[in-house]
Protein backbone atom coordinates (compact mmCIF):
# COMPACT_ATOMS: atom_id res chain seq x y z
CA UNK A 1 0.00 0.00 0.00
CA UNK A 2 1.48 3.34 -1.08
CA UNK A 3 0.76 6.33 1.14
CA UNK A 4 -0.29 9.60 -0.50
CA UNK A 5 2.23 12.49 -0.12
CA UNK A 6 4.77 10.07 1.35
CA UNK A 7 7.64 12.42 0.41
CA UNK A 8 6.27 14.94 2.95
CA UNK A 9 6.18 12.43 5.82
CA UNK A 10 8.90 11.60 8.32
CA UNK A 11 8.39 8.44 10.34
CA UNK A 12 9.29 8.80 14.02
CA UNK A 13 9.95 5.43 15.61
CA UNK A 14 8.64 4.03 18.87
CA UNK A 15 9.17 0.28 18.93
CA UNK A 16 6.91 -0.13 21.99
CA UNK A 17 3.91 0.67 19.74
CA UNK A 18 4.81 -1.94 17.11
CA UNK A 19 2.92 -5.24 16.91
CA UNK A 20 6.05 -6.78 15.30
CA UNK A 21 9.81 -6.14 15.63
CA UNK A 22 10.73 -2.56 14.68
CA UNK A 23 12.88 -3.66 11.73
CA UNK A 24 9.90 -5.47 10.19
CA UNK A 25 7.61 -2.52 10.91
CA UNK A 26 10.02 -0.14 9.21
CA UNK A 27 10.21 -2.39 6.16
CA UNK A 28 6.43 -1.98 5.87
CA UNK A 29 6.78 1.79 6.28
CA UNK A 30 9.50 2.04 3.62
CA UNK A 31 7.49 -0.20 1.27
CA UNK A 32 4.57 2.25 1.66
CA UNK A 33 6.77 4.99 0.19
CA UNK A 34 7.90 6.71 3.39
CA UNK A 35 11.68 6.42 3.47
CA UNK A 36 12.71 9.19 5.87
CA UNK A 37 12.95 7.80 9.42
CA UNK A 38 14.09 9.33 12.71
CA UNK A 39 15.15 6.51 15.03
CA UNK A 40 13.79 7.94 18.30
CA UNK A 41 14.19 5.22 20.90
CA UNK A 42 14.80 7.33 23.99
CA UNK A 43 14.77 4.46 26.48
CA UNK A 44 17.71 2.57 24.95
CA UNK A 45 21.28 2.70 26.18
CA UNK A 46 23.83 3.98 23.69
CA UNK A 47 25.02 0.42 22.99
CA UNK A 48 21.49 -0.97 22.48
CA UNK A 49 20.61 2.00 20.28
CA UNK A 50 23.73 1.41 18.19
CA UNK A 51 22.84 -2.27 17.67
CA UNK A 52 19.30 -1.34 16.62
CA UNK A 53 20.55 1.40 14.28
CA UNK A 54 22.86 -1.10 12.56
CA UNK A 55 19.87 -3.39 11.89
CA UNK A 56 17.75 -0.48 10.63
CA UNK A 57 20.50 0.63 8.24
CA UNK A 58 20.15 -2.76 6.54
CA UNK A 59 16.65 -1.86 5.33
CA UNK A 60 16.69 -1.11 1.62
CA UNK A 61 15.93 2.53 0.66
CA UNK A 62 15.77 3.80 4.26
CA UNK A 63 16.87 7.40 4.84
CA UNK A 64 17.90 7.27 8.50
CA UNK A 65 18.34 10.10 10.98
CA UNK A 66 20.00 9.26 14.29
CA UNK A 67 18.26 10.77 17.33
CA UNK A 68 20.27 11.92 20.37
CA UNK A 69 23.52 10.01 19.70
CA UNK A 70 25.98 11.95 17.52
CA UNK A 71 28.78 9.47 18.27
CA UNK A 72 26.66 6.62 16.89
CA UNK A 73 25.88 8.68 13.78
CA UNK A 74 29.61 9.27 13.29
CA UNK A 75 30.51 5.61 13.85
CA UNK A 76 27.84 4.37 11.45
CA UNK A 77 28.51 7.15 8.89
CA UNK A 78 24.95 8.45 9.17
CA UNK A 79 24.91 12.04 7.91
CA UNK A 80 21.66 13.10 9.60
CA UNK A 81 21.23 13.93 13.28
CA UNK A 82 18.30 15.07 15.41
CA UNK A 83 19.22 16.45 18.83
CA UNK A 84 17.51 18.30 21.67
CA UNK A 85 17.94 22.05 21.24
CA UNK A 86 20.12 22.31 24.36
CA UNK A 87 22.57 19.75 22.87
CA UNK A 88 22.97 21.53 19.53
CA UNK A 89 25.99 23.58 18.56
CA UNK A 90 27.01 25.34 15.35
CA UNK A 91 29.84 22.80 15.07
CA UNK A 92 27.49 19.82 15.15
CA UNK A 93 25.23 21.48 12.57
CA UNK A 94 28.21 21.98 10.26
CA UNK A 95 29.49 18.43 10.81
CA UNK A 96 26.29 16.70 9.66
CA UNK A 97 24.66 17.11 6.25
CA UNK A 98 21.27 17.44 7.96
CA UNK A 99 20.65 18.49 11.56
CA UNK A 100 17.35 19.07 13.27
CA UNK A 101 15.65 19.63 16.58
CA UNK A 102 12.19 19.72 18.10
CA UNK A 103 10.71 23.05 19.16
CA UNK A 104 7.76 24.03 21.30
CA UNK A 105 7.80 27.81 20.83
CA UNK A 106 8.56 30.43 18.21
CA UNK A 107 11.59 31.59 20.19
CA UNK A 108 13.02 28.04 20.18
CA UNK A 109 12.53 27.83 16.40
CA UNK A 110 14.34 31.15 15.91
CA UNK A 111 17.16 30.02 18.23
CA UNK A 112 17.51 26.70 16.37
CA UNK A 113 17.74 28.48 13.03
CA UNK A 114 20.46 30.81 14.40
CA UNK A 115 22.45 27.77 15.57
CA UNK A 116 22.28 26.42 12.02
CA UNK A 117 19.84 23.49 11.99
CA UNK A 118 18.50 22.28 8.65
CA UNK A 119 14.91 21.86 9.93
CA UNK A 120 12.74 21.98 13.04
CA UNK A 121 9.89 19.77 14.18
CA UNK A 122 7.14 21.84 15.82
CA UNK A 123 4.53 20.39 18.06
CA UNK A 124 2.42 19.04 19.27
CA UNK A 125 -0.19 20.36 16.87
CA UNK A 126 -3.22 18.10 17.42
CA UNK A 127 -4.36 16.02 20.39
CA UNK A 128 -2.32 12.85 20.73
CA UNK A 129 -2.17 9.87 23.06
CA UNK A 130 1.56 10.49 23.40
CA UNK A 131 0.84 13.77 25.25
CA UNK A 132 -2.57 13.08 26.80
CA UNK A 133 -2.16 15.58 29.65
CA UNK A 134 -1.04 18.50 27.46
CA UNK A 135 -3.37 20.53 25.27
CA UNK A 136 -2.28 20.71 21.62
CA UNK A 137 -0.65 23.93 20.42
CA UNK A 138 -2.79 24.04 17.28
CA UNK A 139 -2.50 25.26 13.72
CA UNK A 140 -2.08 28.93 14.66
CA UNK A 141 1.08 27.98 16.59
CA UNK A 142 2.32 26.04 13.57
CA UNK A 143 1.63 29.02 11.26
CA UNK A 144 3.52 31.31 13.62
CA UNK A 145 6.56 29.01 13.73
CA UNK A 146 6.54 28.66 9.93
CA UNK A 147 6.44 32.45 9.49
CA UNK A 148 9.25 33.01 12.00
CA UNK A 149 11.96 30.92 10.26
CA UNK A 150 13.23 30.30 6.74
CA UNK A 151 14.14 26.63 7.31
CA UNK A 152 11.67 23.76 6.80
CA UNK A 153 9.21 23.19 9.63
CA UNK A 154 7.65 19.75 10.15
CA UNK A 155 4.47 19.38 12.21
CA UNK A 156 4.16 16.62 14.81
CA UNK A 157 1.49 15.45 17.19
CA UNK A 158 -1.73 13.70 16.29
CA UNK A 159 -1.04 13.90 12.54
CA UNK A 160 -3.12 11.57 10.38
CA UNK A 161 -4.54 11.32 6.86
CA UNK A 162 -7.44 13.64 7.67
CA UNK A 163 -5.48 16.54 9.21
CA UNK A 164 -2.16 16.34 7.33
CA UNK A 165 -3.39 18.76 4.65
CA UNK A 166 -4.31 21.39 7.25
CA UNK A 167 -0.76 21.23 8.66
CA UNK A 168 0.69 21.64 5.16
CA UNK A 169 -1.76 24.50 4.46
CA UNK A 170 -0.52 26.18 7.66
CA UNK A 171 2.95 26.35 6.10
CA UNK A 172 4.59 23.13 7.23
CA UNK A 173 7.05 21.58 4.77
CA UNK A 174 5.90 18.17 5.94
CA UNK A 175 4.67 16.15 8.88
CA UNK A 176 6.00 13.61 11.34
CA UNK A 177 3.97 10.56 12.22
CA UNK A 178 4.69 8.07 14.98
CA UNK A 179 1.66 6.12 16.18
CA UNK A 180 -0.01 5.79 12.80
CA UNK A 181 3.12 4.31 11.23
CA UNK A 182 4.21 2.11 14.11
CA UNK A 183 0.90 0.25 13.86
CA UNK A 184 0.32 -0.14 10.07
Amino acid sequence: MMIKNSEKIICITNRTLCPIPLEEQLEKVVNSGITRVILREKDLSEQDYSELAKKILGIRNIDLTVHSFPNIARTLSVKKIHLPLKALTKEICKEFEVSGTSVHSVSEAVEAEKIGVSYVIAGHIFATDCKKDLPPRGLSFLEEVCRSVKIPVYAIGGINGENMKSALDAGASGVCIMSGLMKI
